[in-house]
């Protein structure tokens, strides 16, 4: 293959003409010419930090949709699967990877389950994580969540991480606020990165005390804003990344759009392009190309470096997508689940009265809670909650175990009817409801049973599901048909249950992870996490 394009040299910052040979899948040489050309080539984008489960696709249907927007490659921590499966999860996202051209990096995950109190389907323990390690495939230690044990000691979660520097390999982060001396603590045990700052200051913080950061705008948790007066002074510590992103918004954009977001606010093209496509080839010891000699030829084409619009993406010297479109063919998909509990009747979530009680406050754009105490009406012997002034009920159930499910109270989801409900539930993917009644919950929570995984919608007379046959957390069909199914439901959701969240699943999955401050509800009980006790929904 010969291509002449604008070469885009980060290392080097120019530009200039040249064309580019390819032979065997490695850049066979790169020369500089004196025609003028009209598109530009440069190394293409990575996705530094990415649960592929949470497109709710597997790797091979996630890179159908991701090289179109030039994404290469993904440094992906497998934790969802892990929490469900244990290495055998993590083996199926190896193998399924490894049947499509893309590069697909793998982490082994130390928190799993993410706590103690829940119930997750599998345990990855020290042993577990040193086999992992070993494996080529596996780059690094996954974000290292349980920062409090980390600070305090604890010996197993130590062990894990010396494995992995022991090997060499680094260790990520996963730190939402921490600060001051606790900060310290958690670097110097050997962290190396952190998705979770969302603040400037906080950000900032750590980058000086050597931690680099990854600037995350996910269809949840959208730090981009906050993080990106960074990118001018820092740029060389930064990298962007997803962290966890639903089908429809993979199927638009990726990367791509942060690239052009930052280039809008004046930052340097370079310093962007580093951030974008460097800096974790490096940070990760990746064997992704930049358009060098002996490189493999990974790379994309563009027709400005202004809007980024991908004509064509390259990797190992093929063409896996252009104009718009994906070359990748689906390749068949192994169905591996985990699902053990039986249905649920309307009384199994119900609460006593109580005065006053605990709420979690849910945030748009936001992993974090608040939490607030609020009154509420007595409406018989039996609390529904208060819909009318959007303090719903929320659920969890055991999905590996037939026991009664957890209840709490949460705010900002602002269903006006029905429930919504999902097997997608961070990290241990219990079944997660919120509804406004305890017959919708009921109805909701049974419908996922009865597909045993997947996202539902219910009202009184109708219900919309998407199953999820993977785990209960990804679909096995076309990956362009889910991203439109679940477009779908999230809209029914909004526009016809009346959520007035942006991104009403993505925010109930991780309405039950225990090491995002401050309430979140997990099978066992509400949850406060920043005292890591259970609490008590009735304050009186």
């Amino acid at each position: 293959m010969e291509i002449k394009a604008n070469l885009v040299d980060i290392a080097q910052r120019e530009i200039y003409p040249a064309k580019v040979i390819i032979k065997n899948q490695k850049i066979l040489s790169v020369t500089k010419i004196k025609e003028v050309c009209s598109t530009y080539i440069l190394p293409g984008f990575i996705d530094a930090h990415i649960h592929i489960e949470s497109s709710m696709l597997p790797p091979s249907e996630f890179a159908r949709l991701a090289v179109r927007h030039g994404t290469v490659g993904t440094v992906s921590d497998p934790h969802e699967i892990a929490n469900v499966l244990g290495t055998k999860g993590v083996e199926f996202m190896l193998d399924n990877a490894e049947q499509v051209n893309f590069k697909f990096y793998f982490g082994a995950s130390p928190c799993v389950p993410a706590t103690p109190f829940e119930t997750s389907g599998a345990t990855l323990g020290v042993d577990e994580v040193k086999a992992l390690l070993q494996k080529p495939q596996i780059k690094y230690l996954s974000e290292v969540m349980n920062f409090p044990g980390v600070i305090n000691g604890d010996e197993e979660m130590l062990l894990k991480i010396k494995a992995a520097r022991d090997l060499g390999k680094p260790v990520d982060g996963h730190a939402p606020g921490l600060r001051g001396d606790d900060l310290k603590h958690y670097i110097d045990a050997g962290i190396t990165t952190d998705h979770e700052a969302f603040s400037y200051e906080e950000g900032l913080e750590k980058l000086r005390r050597g931690m680099k950061i990854l600037i995350r705008e996910g269809s949840a948790a959208k730090n981009f804003e906050a993080l990106a007066p960074l990118i001018n002074e820092h740029y060389a510590m930064l990298m962007f990344c997803s962290d966890d992103r639903h089908p429809n918004d993979l199927h638009h954009e990726h990367i791509n759009r942060l690239v052009k977001r930052a280039l809008a606010k004046g930052n340097d093209l370079f310093k962007v392009l580093q951030i974008a496509c460097i800096n974790p080839i490096t940070h990760y010891d990746l064997d992704v190309g930049i358009l060098k000699e002996g490189d493999s030829a990974d790379f994309i084409e563009v027709d400005n470096l202004k809007d980024f619009s991908i004509l064509k993406t390259v990797i190992n010297g093929e063409v896996v997508a252009q104009n718009g479109q994906s070359n990748i063919d689906p390749v068949a998909i192994q169905k591996v689940n985990n699902f053990h509990t039986g249905t649920k009747k309307p009384e199994d979530f119900a609460m006593p009265l109580c005065e006053n009680v605990e709420v979690i406050q849910a945030i748009d754009y936001e992993l974090i809670t608040h939490e607030k105490v609020v009154e509420l009406p007595h409406f018989s012997t039996m609390s529904i909650g208060d819909p009318e002034h959007d303090i719903l009920k929320i659920s969890v159930v055991n999905r590996y175990a037939d026991v009664l499910p957890a209840i709490a109270y949460v705010n900002g989801f602002g269903l006006k009817q029905g429930a919504i409900a999902s097997s997608v539930a961070h990290d241990s993917h219990n079944i997660i409801a919120v509804g406004c009644s305890d017959e919708m919950i009921s109805k909701a929570v049974n419908l996922i049973i009865r597909y045993k995984g997947g996202i539902c919608a219910v009202t009184d007379t109708q219900e919309w599901v998407l199953p999820l046959e993977i785990a209960g957390i990804m679909s096995a069909g076309d990956g362009f048909s889910v991203a439109k199914e679940y477009e779908n439901i999230d809209n029914i959701a909004k526009e016809t249950l009346g959520s007035a969240l942006s991104a009403p699943f993505m925010t109930l999955s991780f309405m039950a992870l225990l090491v995002i401050p401050e309430l979140k509800l997990s099978d066992k009980g509400l949850f406060d996490s920043r005292t890591f006790h259970f609490i008590n929904s009735c304050k009186g």
